[in-house]
């Protein structure tokens, strides 16, 4: 299992915490941020797979700031998706 800590820009949030193994996300915590709705986040990507969790949450805005926690947890997930590909 990989552990990964990303920082995400532009939202309330202050910092993303999760482990991937065998392409399924686990422990996703955040640091700050609406904690009941992060809290929510978390459980709902619990178990779920890299690529489909991308989909979901890639563009999602909150109040007009072009990106949103849930958006950065993807940018997160695709960071560590582009890293894992073997050229």
């Amino acid at each position: 299992m990989s552990k990964h800590i990303y920082t995400p820009d532009d939202v309330c949030s202050s910092g993303i915490s999760f482990e991937i193994e065998d392409g399924l996300i686990h422990n996703l915590t955040f640091t700050d941020g609406c904690h009941g709705n992060l809290q929510a986040l978390g459980k709902l990507c619990e178990g779920q797979r890299v690529d489909h969790v991308i989909g979901l949450l890639k563009g999602i805005d909150c109040e007009g700031r072009g990106t949103s926690c849930a958006d950065q947890l993807a940018k997160a997930l695709e960071s560590v998706q582009n890293a894992q590909i073997i050229f």
